[in-house]
């Protein structure tokens, strides 16, 4: 049954309803989804009710939610005018932007803004969907050395990797370069058999997903063939310049204090540099330093250095995921 034939709650005084019209039918429709059920989840997330009246939905609740939620609502609406669809992880997305600028008129439309940090690649578009995100990926083509720090599933990779493929596709650099430390996570995996491109290939194997989602396989397989793409582990880059090149190093807190130094100096002229981890999840050996920490120590006050931060307010995967990193967080007695 669809929300439209739902009974409205009793609402106690400071509940209060607000109208929003639609032009079009169709996309209103889009915008409901299949029997109802984007309302639905912002319903869930918000704590408001919502009511489909012809081309007008009906938000009830108390003022802050209901405005926050009439903000997501037009602001997914004007998506779907960009000719652009809806899928859960925008919905998510929507809401914590909404939820982190909300109050600062100006901001919100330009939260909102359809398109405004839009990542075009050849297999669909790509665009953040927090605070974080936003500034990170305006960081990623602003300066020539970025890091991106924050747990699991808040994009600090897959952004890095459609900045990069968006700028390949653009010719603002000539080549992609990408760049893991081959660090077992706490397991010991053996000897791999295989050439040495199949025995590194599974440390490399979450680079060569996010490229596959921005490119057609044939065209991947042509730029790594031509080699305007690379994978390699960190220790295949020493002696290297990386000119003319959009250059990731992810796992970044796998990598010791020496590594980190030869990487960051394989700069060269015309290049980007983005430098991702996670210091929750280091997986050195007891006693070895951090590469990611002492950089971060070191570098903080270089000019041309930028550093993002990532919460788990910011994680795009599965929601579950981000309540899982802030159960952990609370029993470290850590926060963000």
């Amino acid at each position: 049954m669809g929300i439209s034939a739902l009974t409205p709650p009793k609402r106690p005084e400071d509940t209060v309803e607000k109208l929003l019209e639609f032009a079009d039918n169709r996309l209103l429709i889009d915008l409901c989804g299949e029997f109802d059920r984007n309302l639905a989840q912002i319903e869930q997330n918000l704590g408001v009710h919502i009511l489909r009246r012809g081309n007008l939905l009906a938000v009830i609740g108390d003022k802050a939610a209901r405005d926050q939620a009439a903000a997501v609502l037009e602001g997914l609406y004007a998506r779907l005018e960009s000719g652009r669809g809806i899928a859960p992880g925008d919905i998510e997305g929507a809401v914590r932007m909404s939820a982190q600028v909300f109050g600062d008129t100006v901001h919100q439309m330009e939260m909102f803004q359809p398109g405004k940090y839009e990542l075009r690649t050849r297999k669909k578009p790509v665009e953040p969907r927090t605070e974080a995100q936003k500034a990170y990926v305006s960081n990623l083509f602003d300066n020539e050395l970025a890091f991106g720090i924050g747990p699991a599933g808040t994009g600090k990779t897959y952004l890095a990797v459609a900045v990069g493929v968006t700028m390949l596709l653009s010719g603002a650099v000539e080549r992609i370069i990408l760049s893991r430390p081959a660090v077992e996570a706490g397991e010991r995996l053996g000897f791999l058999p295989g050439d040495m491109k199949e025995k590194i290939d599974p440390y490399m194997q979450p680079l060569y997903d996010a490229l596959n989602d921005f490119l057609p396989q044939k065209q991947l397989a042509k730029l790594m063939e031509d080699k305007k793409i690379e994978i390699a582990p960190l220790a295949f880059m020493r002696g290297r310049t990386l000119s003319n090149a959009f250059v990731v190093l992810d796992e970044a807190q796998n990598a010791t204090t020496m590594q980190m130094k030869m990487f960051l100096t394989r700069l060269g002229e015309g290049s980007r540099m983005v430098i991702t981890g996670d210091r929750t999840q280091i997986d050195l050996p007891r006693g070895t330093a951090s590469g990611l920490q002492d950089a971060e120590r070191i570098l903080k006050s270089v000019r041309g250095i930028t550093f993002n931060y990532f919460t788990s307010k910011d994680v795009v995967r599965h929601p579950l995921v981000g309540r899982i990193i802030e159960a952990y967080e609370a029993d470290d007695g850590t926060t963000g």
